[in-house]
């Protein structure tokens, strides 16, 4: 009887992760998070910040699932070299509006994945969003709904705040929380099939 083939584990408990991967028809066998200090080390760019959660996410749960492709992502949002908060309470998202009113801002996600054979792969994609200038009626409509709580900058661009956006360079799906382009070509690389 042939061994059936590796699973995939995306290490995220991320709706709009999972959401992605299926829209390529990518179906991961377990989706589990990772449990992990997401605080910036001292001196850490934002690139390099992305960079390494995305690596200690897959690698987390790697170690739980060492027969498995383990696939980790995450997004930081900047402006410049500050990093804004995964926004906890309206209080959050209405600072990070505030800050993205009217500019553009970096949307820096990483990716990696560990394969069951321990080789691994990461990469880090960039985009920049440029957002309209917000009135104090439109933020406070967006605060009601409650969506940019628990998101990177405090905005769901696949939501209602994708009104705020004016323009975008580089890949949406990135801005959303998972670099499509980049993931498949992750899993092709390292021998991943879809069974």
């Amino acid at each position: 009887m042939p061994k059936p083939p590796p699973r995939l584990v995306l290490a995220s408990a991320s709706p709009r992760r999972l959401d992605l991967l299926r829209q390529i028809g990518i179906e991961p066998d377990l989706v589990e998070a990772a449990e992990i200090d997401e605080s910036p080390l001292r001196d850490e760019t934002p690139r390099r910040l992305a960079l390494r959660l995305a690596v200690e996410k897959a690698a987390c749960v790697a170690a739980r699932y060492p027969d498995s492709f383990v696939l980790g992502a995450d997004t930081v949002v900047t402006l410049g070299r500050r990093v804004l908060p995964k926004a906890i309470g309206a209080h959050q998202v209405r600072d990070c509006l505030r800050l993205l009113s009217g500019r553009a801002h970096r949307v820096l996600t990483g990716v990696a994945l560990i394969a069951p054979d321990g080789r691994g792969g990461r990469k880090l994609v960039e985009s920049r969003v440029h957002f309209k200038r917000l009135t104090e009626a439109e933020t406070a409509a967006y605060l009601t709904v409650g969506e940019g709580e628990g998101k990177a900058g405090g905005y769901a661009i696949q939501g209602r705040a994708g009104a705020f956006v004016s323009a975008i360079q580089g890949s949406y799906s990135a801005v959303v929380g998972l670099p499509l382009c980049e993931a498949a070509n992750l899993l092709t690389g390292l021998g991943y099939r879809r069974s």
